[in-house]
């Protein structure tokens, strides 16, 4: 287990009144304890609005599918093809014009 978790620290969150323990490498541990802020926001949300009246079951997918969603929208907004292309045509132009 020792060379498992070689590089890595326990850590504990605790998200939905549940404990998870687990693994992470240090400079990760910043991402995992903003994630369960994230998750325990979002989830606080629907858990409100939806109180009594659906399932957590309900209220965790709900959650789930809204940081999945702005997962993807993020991923979306990073896509970089546009700016290498545009980044590629300004270097060409640059080395013809000191030729």
């Amino acid at each position: 287990m020792a060379e498992v978790n070689k590089g890595k620290q326990h850590i504990s969150l605790n998200i939905c009144n549940e404990k998870i323990d687990i693994w992470v490498k240090a400079d990760e541990e910043g991402f995992y304890r903003d994630a369960r802020d994230l998750v325990a926001a979002t989830y606080g949300k629907y858990a409100e609005m939806f109180r009594g009246r659906r399932s957590d079951r309900f209220v965790a997918a709900t959650a789930m599918l809204e940081i999945a969603v702005m997962y993807q929208m993020e991923h979306a907004n990073k896509d970089t093809d546009a700016y290498n292309g545009l980044l590629q045509r300004l270097t060409s132009d640059i080395d013809e014009a000191l030729k």
